[in-house]
């Protein structure tokens, strides 16, 4: 049996200012997603639940709720981005230029805008990406620059696997 290694992300080696990197996976808005999130988060505004209120706005039905937005295209981008994250530092600039609402599937890309060298740690770098979310027409949703820590190649922590004997 061979053993093949599964993509393990990029280190801050790896990133280019300039770089776009289009994300593999879309996801499908369900209307259970985003009751759940919204009440999981406490948002009281009806406009995420309660559907007779939502067919009375000019959206005519619910709106999802624009955190659940946040978070599921910053977990898009995790396989790209910062699956060696050491520690986000922040969302900045976030913008939500279209409605998402249940049905809509969400697909994202990043694009490096700067990278550099951590002043108090030598075993990261600073990357900041502008992430952006469209729907499944290609309009944009969402977008945000996010700056992270992502370790140097060799410096993250490593998983524990059997060997191929301990195996069988």
């Amino acid at each position: 049996m061979a053993l093949k290694e599964g993509w393990r992300g990029r280190f801050f080696e790896d990133f280019e200012v300039g770089d776009v990197y289009r994300h593999p996976l879309g996801r499908t808005v369900t209307t259970t997603d985003n009751i759940w999130f919204t009440l999981l988060t406490q948002n009281t505004a009806p406009i995420h639940f309660d559907h007779h209120y939502a067919a009375q706005t000019e959206f005519g039905r619910p709106l999802v709720d624009s955190t659940f937005t946040l978070a599921l295209v910053t977990g898009q981008s995790v396989t790209d981005v910062s699956q060696n994250v050491f520690a986000n530092l922040g969302w900045d600039e976030v913008r939500l230029p279209a409605p998402v609402f249940e049905g809509d599937t969400i697909y994202s890309q990043s694009e490096v805008l700067e990278k550099r060298e951590s002043k108090s740690r030598t075993n990261v770098g600073i990357v900041t990406v502008k992430t952006t979310g469209y729907n499944q027409n290609g309009t944009a949703v969402i977008t945000f620059k996010r700056t992270l820590m992502v370790y140097k190649s060799g410096q993250a922590p490593q998983p524990v696997y059997p060997t191929l004997e301990e195996e069988k």
